[in-house]
């Protein structure tokens, strides 16, 4: 997947996608590793012993169909087989599918940041941080 289709798709997934230039500097670090599937995608961000999941973007038309557990899925185990032995994120707590989806994946929160995120209507959301434990194979 190039990062102008990556792209496309955090745009219509984001209120602030990520341009072709931001995701451009992020791919050329050699910390970053993208997960990439023909619904989706993940950035991760590997500084081993633990991995950050920058992004995972799943376009509208593909939601509820297993696409983003099966996303999640592959980027828990490329993280393992990175050498990452934790996995931390953050997430948009009014994102309550994701959350969910990190629920069920077996995240934690370890912590909030309040009013985090700015909304287009001038509001602002709490970031809720997770992680989870990788084992090898995850």
């Amino acid at each position: 997947m190039t990062p102008s289709q990556m792209a496309r798709i955090h745009a219509a997934c984001f209120p602030r996608g990520w341009s072709v230039g931001e995701l451009d500097a992020l791919l050329a670090k050699p910390t970053t590793i993208a997960v990439t599937s023909t619904h989706g995608f993940a950035l991760l961000q590997i500084i081993a012993p633990e991995a950050e999941l920058l992004t995972i973007a799943v376009p509208p038309a593909d939601r509820r169909k297993g696409h983003g557990r099966t996303l999640l899925s592959q980027t828990l185990r490329t993280a393992a087989a990175a050498g990452a032995e934790t996995l931390f994120l953050e997430v948009d707590a009014n994102n309550q599918a994701a959350c969910a989806l990190y629920l069920a994946a077996g995240f934690v929160q370890t912590g909030t940041r309040r009013s985090y995120y700015a909304h287009d209507d001038g509001g602002r959301s709490d970031a809720i941080m997770m992680s989870r434990a990788l084992e090898p194979g995850t």
